[in-house]
């Protein structure tokens, strides 16, 4: 069986955006899309924070040594 050499999320961007995008265009889709991802990770990090009860003192160690 013959496995896709692109994933779901690649596939349906190109054939959402199968036309040709202006410099401009493509620059601010990749600030869209990095902004998004951005939120998700910051999301999780806090998530993590919360479940994990870390102090402002941990965050300091890990930093700092």
């Amino acid at each position: 069986m013959l496995k896709n050499a692109l994933t779901n999320l690649q596939l349906e961007i190109l054939k959402l955006y199968s036309t040709d995008m202006s410099e401009e265009e493509l620059n601010e889709l990749k600030k869209i899309l990095a902004e998004n991802y951005a939120k998700k990770a910051i999301r999780e990090a806090d998530k993590i924070w919360s479940e994990g009860n870390f102090t402002e003192s941990d965050m300091k160690n890990w930093l700092h040594g």
